[in-house]
């Protein structure tokens, strides 16, 4: 957003600096070359003048002002040096190590301690305090990941202020008064916080720590690069550091576009489950009914036979790839070609089932994060953001609590941000579109005299119910003017992976199989005749025996896709099965061949976040083990197959991409490397929005301040056509539409093909009406949990002990109506399955609905789904 506040001119130390007038004065001296202790003080939070450590001389005003509350007026003379100022300092700091322990020597801030540096720095250089020191009970934990050592404390307060501005969980606070002053936490409500971890990073001194990181190493140990965190589809910026090639923390990196520098904790500490015991280190192949291990050629080798079996037998229509979301966008680019250029098959789906079709992802008009700052309205129709997208949750919730964007919350059962909600509407699962007839209404009053976008957060609410209910609401949304989406994607890099060609029906670069099979099948040889099938229909395919060849691409298939008995089925009737991935999964256990692979910290490339923007990933460590890099397993079974794909590194595998794929044009290998803020797509839409830097981001300047990017640059700015995306199409519609396709295609801009067409979905398989409902059927809501039994939780060991009880959510009127106590096991049944489970009481669901998250426990709600149905309905039934 675009500063218009009137400039000042302000003297700071002698030296004259212009600045926006009101800017708080520590940052105009900041920006400007001017370093102001401080200790309070962050640049994400308000200012509150705790410390006193930022006091400075201010002509004309009585004593000395903080400069963290102070702001700036035209013709200001300030004075950070002089001695009076020194004074104070010297001051400040003699009384905060009065009490201050000398842990340096063991503490895990030694060597990265604002107080040692400022200290050094700005202090008196002795001390004069000879008594004993105050001495509380050390260290306690504050929560599961999270100790607390109050003789460090200096009372700065920005953990408690964090908790509370920031996440808005009031869970730490400030007890007792003046010596005895210390953060506290409540009996009833323990800081169950899912950004813990930002406070141990924010904290200046070292009263927090964290577990996974305490006593494991110091800062001049680590090396570290910078990256994007993977856990989610949010793509938060951090730095990863590693001693003794083990990685051992990630810090939060402040990029305005994206996360602000804070993380969740499943993304901050998840970086254990890198070294998890149970990763493959080397290749397998089934012999005598089990998995061996074997070399590289051996198993590349016995691969590419069961894939050219297939194909001699069965054509390329019998084989199929799904996965491909957990890599990056280099390795979804060649898992593409290979399926799709050199196999020939379009059956190729990186979503595994929960998410939205590729039409919808890449036919809405789409938004940016920051687009949710200057939005007229958000309007919520998707998953619980704080337990699906954490970081996400806290910018909407920014958006709302301190910028006034009001938010409009479609939704079938209260979750993190309804508590935020201007205006809420209700609905039973699988009624999406009911619900989104009413949006019109009541988003009028709360967009009356506001300007911005309507930005959209989309997404499937929870796996029970098909897309369908939530595309159908998606194209009414549509017709509402100044409407963008950003679509609540599942999983790291699934955004990447479709644009890349991961989804049946497109080609890589956001392009339809129709409108670019001529152009891909002159770059790469060949392209697929036809649309191919989605993940539910490739396992409904194999089930029925017409899959001939099955790769599963670092996807955990079985716990991952919300119809279990389903893809049991696919993977025991598809005809020969190979598996890539980190560990040996249930379906892994079943393959014919196994190829382990690198995983997040090991390889360098690129992913996609939510809102199409382009981010590199760094490789710290180098894997333990024989683990191949996917683009390298890609081409080596290409090389088998007859096609040399000649592309040795990811800076050739980029330049590839944006020579031949239409919205990655110019985002070649040179532009990833200096895009400060990452590149959003296309290009062409975006470029007043990209910074350049001429190197690489130093990712580490002080540790307890918001770690940034540095280095501006310039790009020219071309205005490109924009080509609007359609509804839905009639006849002439249609007609249109084949004469765009028939466009020649551009790249010097990226608009060469027209955007992807929005439409109606209808699932591949006819959804069917529930069977058998009546009065005394729930409808189930089942969403994902942030801590879940997925490998980065199970394979974390901080994490592992998060994991909550699997128990199902009701109204308590079902509970009496059943006839049970709260806390009660209960038979729950459905179409597909039935299940043994808790049932509480949570006067927060509505009548009529169940809840229960969908990857929690050995067994679930993989058990009870049925894919080919829009909605999931069940019984309860005592077990007395």
């Amino acid at each position: 957003m675009k500063d218009e506040r009137e400039i000042v001119t302000v003297t700071i130390d002698g030296i004259e600096v212009q600045a926006p007038k009101g800017e708080l004065l520590i940052r105009v001296a900041q920006d400007n070359g001017t370093f102001v202790p401080r200790f309070c003080w962050h640049e994400r939070m308000k200012p509150v003048g705790m410390c006193r450590m930022c006091l400075v001389e201010v002509e004309g005003v009585r004593g000395m002002p903080p400069a963290c509350t102070t702001t700036v007026t035209d013709g200001m003379v300030v004075n950070t040096k002089s001695e009076t100022v020194k004074k104070a300092q010297d001051g400040v700091l003699e009384f905060l190590l009065i009490n201050h322990p000398l842990d340096c020597p063991v503490c895990d801030r030694g060597g990265e301690c604002p107080l040692q540096d400022q200290t050094l720095a700005f202090g008196p250089g002795e001390s004069r305090y000879v008594e004993e020191k105050r001495h509380f009970e050390k260290p306690i934990p504050i929560s599961e990941l999270v100790l607390l050592d109050r003789e460090r404390c200096i009372q700065c307060s920005r953990c408690t202020r964090f908790a509370d501005e920031i996440a808005g969980d009031r869970l730490i606070d400030f007890g007792e008064r003046g010596g005895e002053m210390q953060v506290i936490t409540y009996p009833d409500d323990p800081f169950t916080s899912y950004f813990s971890g930002n406070t141990v990073q924010v904290c200046p001194v070292g009263a927090l720590t964290a577990k996974p990181y305490r006593f494991r190493a110091r800062p001049w140990d680590l090396s570290a690069v910078e990256t994007s965190c993977q856990t989610c589809s949010v793509g938060c910026r951090g730095s990863l550091e590693s001693s003794s090639n083990e990685l051992v923390r990630l810090l939060g990196v402040d990029v305005e576009p994206v996360n602000h520098g804070w993380l969740c904790d499943k993304g901050r500490f998840g970086y254990e489950a890198t070294h998890a015991e149970d990763r493959a280190r080397n290749p397998m192949i089934r012999r005598d009914g089990a998995l061996v291990e074997c070399s590289w050629p051996e198993a590349l080798d016995a691969a590419a036979e069961g894939i050219k079996r297939s194909l001699d037998l069965h054509g390329p229509a019998s084989i199929a790839m799904v996965g491909g979301s957990r890599g990056t966008n280099e390795d979804a680019y060649l898992w593409a070609r290979l399926a799709k250029g050199v196999i020939g098959t379009d059956n190729v789906d990186a979503q595994i089932g929960d998410g939205l079709p590729a039409e919808v992802v890449l036919g809405l008009p789409g938004a940016t994060i920051p687009d949710l700052d200057e939005a007229a309205a958000i309007i919520l129709l998707g998953p619980d953001l704080k337990e699906e997208l954490p970081v996400l949750y806290l910018r909407v919730r920014r958006a709302c609590v301190d910028l006034g964007v009001p938010i409009l919350d479609v939704s079938a059962v209260d979750h993190g941000l309804s508590k935020y909600a201007a205006a809420s509407i209700r609905h039973l699962p699988g009624e999406q579109a009911s619900a989104a007839r009413e949006i019109s209404a009541a988003l009028a009053p709360l967009i009356e005299g506001r300007s911005g976008p309507i930005v959209v957060v989309l997404g499937r609410s929870d796996v029970a119910t098909s897309a369908e209910p939530t595309v159908a609401a998606a194209a009414i949304i549509r017709e509402i003017p100044n409407t963008r989406f950003l679509i609540a994607l599942r999983r790291g890099n699934v955004r990447g992976a479709i644009d890349l060609g991961l989804a049946p029906g497109f080609l890589p670069g956001r392009v339809t199989l129709d409108a670019g099979a001529g152009r891909f099948a002159a770059a790469w040889g060949s392209a697929p005749a036809e649309v191919g099938l989605d993940t539910a229909g490739i396992f409904n395919a194999a089930s029925e025996g017409r899959i001939g060849a099955l790769i599963l691409v670092g996807a955990d298939i079985v716990n991952d896709f919300p119809d279990r008995r389903l893809v049991r089925a696919g993977v025991g009737g598809a005809g020969f099965v190979i598996c890539i991935n980190a560990t040996v999964t249930e379906a892994a256990a079943e393959a014919d061949v196994f190829l382990p692979a690198t995983v997040w910290g090991e390889k360098s490339g690129t992913t996609t976040n939510l809102e199409g923007r382009i981010s590199r990933v760094g490789r710290k460590i180098a894997a333990v083990g024989n683990p191949m890099p996917d683009f390298r397993i890609a081409s080596e079974l290409a090389l088998r197959l007859g096609t040399d794909f000649d592309l040795e590194t990811v800076e050739e595998i980029q330049d590839e991409i944006a020579r031949v794929a239409p919205a990655f044009a110019e985002v070649d290998a040179q532009l990833l490397k200096r895009a400060r803020d990452g590149v959003v797509l296309p290009l062409a839409l975006h470029r007043d929005e990209l910074v350049l830097e001429p190197r690489r981001i130093p990712v580490i300047d002080f540790s307890w301040e918001p770690i940034k990017p540095e280095g501006p640059g310039e790009f020219e700015v071309v205005e490109p056509e924009v080509v609007e995306p359609v509804l839905e199409a009639d006849a002439s519609d249609e007609a249109a539409a084949e004469e765009e396709s028939a466009l020649p295609v551009d790249i010097s801009n990226g608009a060469g093909l027209p955007d992807a067409q929005l439409f109606v979905w209808s699932a591949q398989h006819a959804a069917q009406p529930t069977p058998g409902r009546d009065n005394y059927a729930l409808r189930l809501s089942a969403g994902r949990s942030l801590y879940d039994n997925g490998r980065t939780v199970a394979s974390t060991p901080a994490l592992r002990a998060l994991i909550p009880a699997q128990t199902l959510r009701v109204n308590p009127s079902e509970i009496s109506r059943v006839g049970v106590a709260d806390g009660e096991s209960v038979r729950v049944s459905t179409a597909r399955g039935s299940l043994v489970l808790s049932l509480t009481g949570d006067a927060n669901v509505p009548a009529g609905v169940a809840v229960m998250p969908f990857n929690i426990g050995e067994t679930g709600v993989g058990d009870l789904v049925d894919v080919s149905l829009v909605v999931t309905d069940l019984r309860l039934e005592t077990l007395r």
